[in-house]
């Protein structure tokens, strides 16, 4: 069943192809003219507004979530209305399975006693006004807190971290040790190959 929308569509696309008068048309198609000339008033700016500010908030909030979220401040828009807008608006998140990481040996943390004895690095994220996200790859020195290096784009690989270490390293900065997190980027095989080549011990925290 053509929904009143499409037809509407049908009566516009016949009275630009054929020049038929507007009555013709929807006498043609089986539509009143009423209803063909009848103008959507739903207007959903403060529903895309409130929904977008929440999703920020709470970027891993589902679509029930985000909507029992509006409903606890008030608003009366019903679940219907708040889906057709949030699918509009693709902010559908696709569930991701843990990946069941590794055993690790727990160890204390080591003070430094000189550079580049300890490395820590690590990811910050954030997103443009837009609404695009980037990334930055932070390095930094344990012993005195220096940033060795800030690396920034929409997207890190491992790949890309290993080039980093190795820009590093023709600068005469290697360390003996890197603590890091479980972060896809640093359990890789890649990051793991460059760490037995150069002598590196990664230390998971």
């Amino acid at each position: 069943m053509v929904k009143p929308s499409g037809l509407r569509e049908i009566v516009n696309f016949i009275r630009h192809t054929y020049n038929l008068s507007e009555r013709k048309s929807c006498l043609a198609i089986g539509i009143s003219r009423r209803s063909y000339r009848y103008k959507s008033k739903k207007n959903d700016e403060e529903l895309i507004f409130v929904l977008t500010q929440i999703s920020e908030e709470h970027p891993g909030y589902g679509f029930w979530k985000l909507y029992h979220k509006i409903r606890n401040l008030g608003y009366g828009w019903n679940h219907k209305r708040v889906h057709r807008v949030y699918v509009a608006l693709k902010m559908s998140i696709r569930r991701r399975i843990r990946k069941r990481l590794p055993s690790r040996i727990k160890e204390n943390i080591q003070i430094p006693l000189r550079s580049d004895e300890c490395w820590s690095m690590d990811f910050m994220s954030d997103s443009l006004y837009d609404g695009r996200r980037f990334r930055i790859l932070n390095i930094a020195d344990d012993y005195n807190r220096e940033l060795l290096s800030m690396e920034v784009d929409t997207s890190i690989t491992s790949a890309r971290v290993v080039r980093v270490l190795d820009q590093l390293k023709q600068q005469g900065r290697k360390p003996q040790r890197i603590r890091v997190d479980n972060g896809p980027e640093f359990i890789s095989k890649t990051l793991q190959l460059w760490a037995q080549e150069n002598k590196v011990h990664i230390q998971y925290i």
